[in-house]
């Protein structure tokens, strides 16, 4: 039902990426649907949220967002209301039991923490975010020093895979022209093969956040594992979510 982060954070920080088993979701939704805007059944939804708080023993709802593919960083906990979360594509908190979370299916999910466990953060970065900067703009929400951070990179598009145009790859270019390893050419002129996890790698660090793992599991390899937006079309998410434990 979910992938425990492999990375070397403090005891009392628990984080965790959900796939698409089980769940109660149908057809193109089928498994662990958590995605409340992706046109599934809300019952359903609701019921998979209820698993996997269950699975996992959350200690509080899980802080969700309308993510946008924007910048804006907001802290946890805020008023929650299902019906309109508030938009933003980041949440950090600094208090215990508080559930940062965000959805993807395709999208790169990032969750951060500080070697002392004072402070965890999800980010939402989809190619949007991370070229405008979305990384940046959570890394410098955070009351601790960039070097001080820890980073895992969730499932996303794998670079086999995520083919783009070249306004994308002239996107990141132009704010870092050593980007470029990141892409390779694509099956026709214009066209790109962009990696995601070796793009959020050289974002963080030039922000000075060195310690990074994860990366490299493709959401779009997998259908038995993962949904994946560019793969289907109309889906699931997936969940990746990070808190501070008593």
């Amino acid at each position: 039902m979910f992938i425990v982060p492999d990375w070397p954070a403090p005891a009392r920080v628990r984080a965790a990426f959900s796939t698409r088993a089980g769940g109660v979701s149908r057809g193109v939704y089928a498994g662990l649907n958590l995605g409340a805007l992706s046109g599934d059944d809300p019952a359903a939804v609701a019921e998979n949220r209820r698993r996997l708080a269950t699975a996992l023993g959350l200690p509080a709802e899980p802080c969700w967002l309308r993510q946008v593919h924007g910048t804006r960083v907001v802290r946890a906990p805020f008023q929650q209301n299902s019906a309109a979360p508030p938009e933003a594509d980041a949440s950090y908190t600094t208090q215990t039991g508080v559930v940062c979370a965000v959805l993807a299916a395709d999208c790169l999910p990032v969750l951060l923490c500080d070697e002392d466990a004072s402070v965890v953060a999800a980010a939402h970065a989809g190619w949007r975010g991370l070229a405008a900067g979305v990384l940046e703009a959570t890394v410098a929400a955070l009351p601790v020093a960039p070097a001080r951070l820890l980073a895992w990179l969730g499932p996303a598009i794998g670079p086999e895979a995520f083919e783009v145009g070249t306004e994308v790859r002239a996107a990141f270019l132009a704010a870092d022209p050593g980007a470029a390893p990141a892409f390779r050419p694509g099956p026709a002129p214009g066209k790109w093969y962009a990696d995601l996890f070796a793009l959020a790698r050289q974002r963080l660090a030039r922000i000075g956040v060195a310690r990074v793992h994860g990366g490299g599991l493709s959401t779009h390899a997998d259908p038995a594992r993962f949904y994946s937006h560019r793969r289907d079309g109309r889906t699931g998410r997936m969940a990746a979510l990070v808190w501070l434990a008593d």
